[in-house]
């Protein structure tokens, strides 16, 4: 049965204007409550009606809004009565006072427009523009202030430019249909309303900036404007979109306006100069009216992105005839305030348009054509005077910020990237390097004159320091350009040595711009870090407390620096102490970081005086994280320079890997942290310290405990105890071997994800190696580590890849003690209630099963290897597969091994001189097997191990030769053996087995 629209499932439009309110009291237990009933009453029927019908009587829509947009489709809540009275009552906000209000509801009308214009909303424009005509007439029909019609004007405007901010994105083709007739149907009419609103501005002079009609007549005409630049905006980019020419007709509005634009701005541009130095001459000061009428103007002249739009010549050599007119005004003029005569960002905005047109006026374009229309010599020249003269030298309020707080000063410029589209000396900077790309014939031997006369000429005064300083700024930013014509090298010994020990009180900021300009200069690379004056310079200036300290920390030569190795770690780590921001410390440890990875072992003789002055900042910073990143990074630096010396310094970083993996620091530096202690450990030689210092060892608990419960941490985890495996193998078996396999099945039993499976049972592969079998056997059946290895391979749904890896770690269980292998497998029947039978076949199953899995020949050599030990032990489960399944796997690995020999006989090396010349030993060892030890001592444990695995030293023919001797031997002689097995098998393939063995 449907419900009428009248019906409301019990709701009273005053319960739920009481509930609203409760909502919104300041009694936490009303609040709450009345949140709970608002909930439950906003899923019934009707309610989104009575609540937008409060909206218009209360002046609450924030509910509404916040709620009912998401539901408008639903039928359960709305019906198509209801939602026609929300359309309609959404006009009654238009001359709504109150601007909060007023928004909700254009974000409520832009919201409902989106799914209903214009298929069931098809009045909308049109009410909206009666409603629009009907309070401009009467606005204009009297030159008396009239609020109400200019109010309602200005809620009109702002809401169709909500509507068309919310409808200029769509990407649909029937989203783009629906704002294509928008902008048909409207922009010819608001064309001409900001046409007749702005015809009264050319008029305006400083009396009339008192007037509330004129601050009301810029406002309406620049929320007209607003729209017809979104709309103009749109056809625009519809250039280069599918489906253009379905707007080929708006493009002579779309010129017509832009010409006008150009025109309007310029006109404005100059009234508002002239009225604000009329207003400026006559001593006094814009009333708040008059404020809010420049503020207007000046937000009007502001509109950005004309530099997507064409014809945008004469406008952007039009702003930059203003950028020219501004320097030659009093520095006063030029303000961050709408009420400069050049505000700021007017004056950026200009620059920004100049540099991102200079490339279509460049001489020569990409394709080497030559473009007739180009900027003239003495044009670019001027600007780049211009510049560097008046645009890139320090302001007063930049030599007081850097007086003040030299620290936060540096840093904020050092932000350049952040900057330049805000603020005047960025982006003159940025202006000057895109000329310098543009016009090279032009801007270098300009550049490389001003240097030549300037740099002999004392600086003295602070007018004259202030130039050198943006000389030099200059520079450095277009360093590429001028290596070939600035002697970088004699300037060097002739002039920045000399400025750098300048006593001058003026010359700090000179001192700074040369570290600057030195790491400008090398890091662009137009100079090699390899002239000890370079280093003089900065270690001068690090003693000397300048900031720019860590201006050159790549690419140089360590023998050159060298000598001035002592001096400038010592200056940076008591720098790192002075220093009074976070920033700033961050800055020099990087600094610091860099050159201590360049020392390499030269860094050994400082690295107690480093260490000790870690503790200190660490506690220092409690939740600075980025800091104590950074001083992880170090002492892992320090750790990877002193290599095998590393050990000293164990009392330094096993407090900080602990601290970095407590529960109130892992969320935050937990890789860095692990990255020190994987390093710690492979630079290692022992996890013991003989003098009762902190020692590695006293972290392999935690190691276990993280193996065992951290999933996050894992994958780096394993490589973790892999290391101390490589380290000490036996001394941890020998003291916790409980704690290492149960932690190894907790791991295997959790959602670890299967790279991380495999990396564990890799690492028990190695841990069989590098301990004997009787330190391991037994923890490995009481962890029920063998028992959920067969769990594994026998589980048909587990993944085939870990199962292989299972197979591999039998086999090398098996290989290293055949008896403990055979005990395993027993004491595992017995857990698992079955008997050893089983637990064989289960085995051989799987192992013939996976042998096709091993593309790896040194796998496939380790399962036979494996699967001819356990033949040897005279199991009846293995001696049945002998004659078929086993001998298969024999014949497979020794043709591999048979081309492989003989491809080591044609080099002229006997078979058992060179027993081992395999395929696979030819290529490269698996990256995967040196887990990036590469540098450090542990990749030496590691290729002792590869070395001396039996898969390398043993032949495999002899191998299996003499564990088929000693199955013959087990199973009761030669006549049992060959009677009960060899003679099972396929007379061909037996051959071939026997002329195998006895070559």
């Amino acid at each position: 049965m449907q419900r009428t629209d009248m019906e409301t499932e019990g709701v009273s439009k005053e319960e739920l204007y009481d509930v609203i309110s409760g909502a919104s009291s300041q009694n936490p237990a009303q609040v709450q409550a009345s949140s709970k009933r608002l909930k439950e009453l906003l899923d019934r029927f009707g309610t989104y009606d009575l609540l937008h019908e409060i909206a218009a009587e209360k002046s609450v829509p924030l509910h509404f809004k916040n709620a009912a947009l998401d539901h408008w489709r639903s039928r359960k809540l709305l019906s198509e009565e209801h939602r026609i009275r929300i359309r309609v009552r959404c006009f009654t906000f238009l001359d709504e006072p109150d601007d909060t209000i007023a928004e909700c509801n254009e974000v409520i009308v832009s919201g409902i427009a989106r799914k209903d214009f214009p298929k069931s909303w098809s009045s909308l424009l049109t009410d909206i523009m009666q409603i629009v005509n009907t309070n401009l007439q009467l606005r204009y029909a009297t030159t008396n202030v009239e609020p109400l019609p200019t109010l309602v004007l200005r809620r009109c405007f702002q809401l169709l430019n909500t509507l068309i901010k919310g409808l200029w994105n769509a990407r649909l083709l029937q989203g783009v249909q629906v704002m294509g007739n928008l902008v048909n149907y409207l922009h010819g009419i608001l064309y001409e309303y900001y046409s007749k609103i702005s015809s009264t501005f050319s008029s305006l002079t400083p009396s009339a900036l008192d007037e509330q009609r004129t601050v009301d007549d810029l406002i309406l005409g620049h929320l007209v404007y607003k729209c017809l630049f979104r709309m103009a905006t749109w056809i625009w980019h519809r250039n280069d979109m599918p489906g253009k020419n379905e707007f080929l007709s708006l493009q002579p509005w779309f010129l017509q306006m832009f010409q006008g634009s150009v025109m309007q701005l310029q006109a404005l541009t100059e009234l508002r100069i002239n009225l604000l130095m009329t207003i400026r001459s006559s001593s006094t000061s814009p009333g708040p009216t008059a404020s809010k009428a420049i503020d207007q103007l000046t937000r009007h002249l502001v509109t950005p992105k004309f530099v997507e739009l064409p014809m945008c010549d004469d406008l952007v050599l039009y702003y930059w005839s203003k950028v020219v007119q501004a320097t030659d005004a009093p520095s006063e003029f030029i303000e961050d305030s709408n009420n400069a005569i050049f505000p700021l960002r007017f004056l950026v905005q200009a620059m920004v348009l100049f540099k991102e047109n200079l490339a279509q006026w460049t001489p020569q374009r990409k394709k080497k054509t030559t473009n007739e229309n180009t900027l003239s010599q003495q044009f670019v020249e001027d600007a780049v005077r211009l510049l560097v003269s008046r645009f890139i030298p320090l302001k007063p309020s930049d030599l007081e910020g850097w007086m003040a707080d030299p620290e936060e000063w540096v840093n904020i410029e050092d932000k350049e990237n952040e900057q330049w589209e805000f603020e005047l000396r960025p982006c003159g900077e940025r202006v000057l390097m895109t000329l310098c790309s543009q016009y090279k014939d032009y801007v270098i031997p300009l550049l490389q004159t001003t240097f030549s006369q300037t740099i002999s000429q004392p600086a003295v005064d602070l007018p004259s320091v202030i130039q050198k300083e943006a000389l030099y700024c200059a520079i450095g930013r277009c360093a590429p350009h001028l290596q070939e014509v600035i002697p970088f090298q004699q300037w060097l010994q002739q002039n920045l040595i000399t400025e750098a020990r300048e006593t001058n009180s003026n010359f700090p900021i000179v001192k700074r711009r040369i570290a600057w300009l030195i790491g400008k200069w090398i890091g662009d690379m137009c100079s090699p870090a390899n002239d000890p004056n370079i280093w003089e310079v900065l270690v001068h200036l690090l003693r000397d407390r300048g900031p720019g300290s860590d201006a050159v920390t790549i690419s140089f030569d360590i023998d050159v620096f060298a000598p001035f190795l002592p001096a400038a770690v010592t200056e940076l780590v008591q720098i790192i102490g002075e220093a009074d921001t976070l920033e700033s410390k961050r800055r020099i440890v990087r600094s610091l970081n860099a050159i201590i990875e360049r020392a390499g072992i030269r860094i050994i003789p400082l690295s107690q005086m480093i260490a000790q002055s870690i503790p200190p900042l660490w506690t220092s910073f409690e939740t600075d994280w980025l800091f104590k990143a950074s001083l992880l990074d170090t002492v892992t630096k320090l750790i990877e320079s002193t290599r095998e010396q590393s050990g000293s310094l164990s009392p330094l970083f096993v407090p900080l890997i602990r601290e970095g993996l407590s529960p109130g620091s892992v969320v935050h530096i937990d890789e860095d942290t692990l990255i020190l202690w994987e390093t710690a450990l492979r630079n290692a030689t022992t996890i013991h310290n003989s003098n009762g210092q902190p020692a590695l060892i006293d972290l392999f608990p935690l190691a276990t405990s993280l193996l065992a419960e951290n999933l996050d941490l894992l994958g780096r985890i394993i490589w973790i105890v892999e290391s101390y495996l490589f380290l000490d193998a036996t001394f941890i078996l020998q003291n916790s071997p409980l704690d290492l396999f149960n932690a190894y099945v907790s791991a295997l039993t959790g959602k670890a994800i299967s790279t991380n499976l495999k990396e564990i049972y890799a690492s028990l592969n190695f841990l069989m190696q590098l301990a004997p079998p009787s330190l391991w056997g037994a923890p490995m059946h009481v962890s029920g580590l063998f028992a959920q290895v067969l769990v594994t391979i026998n589980d048909p749904e587990s993944n085939t890849a870990i199962r292989t890896e299972c197979i591999h770690l039998i086999a090398r269980i098996a290989l290293t003690d055949r008896q403990i292998f055979l005990q395993l497998a027993s004491a595992a029947a017995e857990s698992q209630k079955t008997t050893a039978s089983k637990v064989y076949e289960g085995i051989l199953d799987e192992w013939w099963a996976r042998f096709d899995n091993m593309s790896e020949p040194r796998f496939r050599k380790l399962t036979t290897l494996g699967i001819s030990s356990f033949v040897s032990t005279g199991c009846p489960e293995a001696l049945a597969r002998l004659p078929t399944e086993i001998f298969n796997i024999f014949l497979d690995v020794f043709g591999e091994m048979k081309e492989t020999l003989m491809f080591a006989q044609e080099r002229g090396s006997s078979p058992m001189s060179s027993p081992l010349s395999l395929h696979w030993d030819q290529d490269e060892v698996p990256a995967s097997y040196w887990h990036g030890s590469e540098g450090t001592p542990e990749f030496e444990r590691r290729k002792l191990l590869h070395d001396n695995d039996p898969v390398r030293t043993v032949q495999l023919t002899s191998f299996v030769s003499a564990r088929l001797q000693e199955a013959e031997v087990a199973c009761g002689g030669s006549h049992v053996f060959k009677s009960q097995y060899l003679d099972k098998a396929d007379p061909l393939v037996l051959e071939q087995i026997q002329e195998e063995l006895a070559a």
